[in-house]
């Protein structure tokens, strides 16, 4: 709700990709630099207490975000400096949520249970927009925004009604476990096979993201209603996505589905940049979301299974940096771009340079491997003793 109204507000006051991009970016940035050490700390410090004040700070700013919205005072850089200080209490916080996944589940449905949490945070992207754009259409954007304010108290009774756990990691300072996970990403044949996947598919397909209200109301002159289609045709792939990566995963491997669901998204995006109506771009960016969500699910299922118990925080907080780092340069790069040239010919040339530059991956990777072929996870195997993955 809250992303279909801000970004919505922001397109409609401004008409700038350049301003969405901002703005989008700002939630973004403290990836880079919280999300890894909120990964890190992750091991050692208390779940449910960090997960209790995060959300309870995240609910106050959000609240701070729809009584400026809902008194006409916000600002395009005012709503960019709250999306940053909210972008940054997630950012620290969130990691907390992702390592608790192994101890509510056995291992051998780790990946699965990957999966249906992702479909858990993506279904908020098929029901939040039609949500909001009833709220908007009853009082306005503020509405929507102090319904997710409204949203967090949920979250904080979740997370005291399930016991987390203890935390068992060793306590490193942050420097060092940050050091950990990244030695581990470089030795581990699955993360160091699966993290330049990652920076092609996120550097180069995901600032779309930030743009579907701009593309809504500007180049297709549509309003919130048109917002709230495109955002939920995308919240159906990626949930749809999610809910089949644990049988997708089982039967073609997650190599397979992570390469498959890259070249998906890059076709799709094509498709959705040049569509001519809204409809098209809906089923282009339904197929979209699809990919990515089957790419980037994949990703966290990588790294979940590959990480020891008392190291998870510490290699999740690899793929934080990625997204993180990314992410916001990428988005504020194309949204330039897109306010000289066109947002249409940005989003069709990132999907037809994302299927270039994954291509040239591949390749290379069988260049390197040579005689040897990849498993199911993407390692080299001889192909006399098991069939190829690639």
């Amino acid at each position: 709700m809250e992303t279909v109204a801000l970004s919505y507000y922001v397109a409609d006051t401004t008409g700038r990709a350049s301003w969405a991009a901002a703005v989008a970016a700002a939630g973004f940035l403290p990836i880079a630099v919280l999300a890894p050490v909120g990964s890190a700390m992750s091991d050692r410090l208390d779940r449910t207490r960090v997960l209790v004040a995060g959300n309870a700070i995240a609910g106050l700013i959000a609240a701070v975000l729809a009584l400026l919205v809902g008194r006409g005072t916000a600002t395009p850089a005012g709503i960019a400096a709250l999306t940053f200080v909210a972008g940054s209490v997630h950012a620290f916080s969130f990691p907390f949520f992702q390592t608790t996944l192994p101890r509510l589940v056995p291992r051998e449905h780790l990946v699965a249970a990957v999966g249906l949490s992702n479909a858990g945070w993506n279904l908020g992207r098929v029901i939040g927009p039609s949500i909001a754009g009833i709220a908007i259409a009853v009082g306005g954007v503020s509405t929507a925004l102090w319904c997710n304010a409204a949203s967090f108290v949920a979250v904080i009774v979740g997370v005291l009604i399930v016991r987390l756990g203890p935390s068992t990691g060793e306590a490193r300072p942050v420097f060092a476990a940050l050091g950990d996970g990244i030695r581990f990403a470089r030795t581990n044949p699955s993360m160091r096979r699966m993290v330049p996947f990652m920076v092609l598919t996120i550097g180069i397909g995901s600032p779309f993201i930030a743009f579907v209200s701009q593309m809504a109301t500007v180049e297709l002159d549509g309003g919130p209603g048109a917002t709230s289609v495109l955002v939920g045709a995308q919240g159906i792939g990626a949930v749809t996505a999610a809910v089949a990566l644990g049988s997708a995963s089982a039967r073609f491997g997650l190599w397979r589905v992570m390469v498959s669901g890259g070249a998906i998204f890059g076709v799709a995006l094509v498709v959705y940049g040049g569509a001519p109506t809204l409809w098209v771009a809906a089923l282009g960016l339904g197929f979209a979301g699809f990919g990515y969500g089957s790419a980037f699910t994949s990703f966290g299922g990588v790294a979940q299974e590959a990480a020891p118990d008392e190291m998870r925080g510490r290699v999740l907080a690899v793929n934080s940096f990625v997204i993180g780092t990314c992410y916001p340069l990428s988005t504020v790069i194309q949204g330039l771009l897109a306010d000289r040239i066109g947002l249409r010919p940005v989003t069709v040339a990132s999907g037809v340079l994302l299927l270039v530059a994954l291509a040239w991956r591949v390749g290379l990777i069988r260049q390197r491997s040579g005689h040897l072929g990849v498993d199911r996870h993407g390692n080299r195997v001889d192909p006399r003793r098991e069939p190829s993955g690639a």
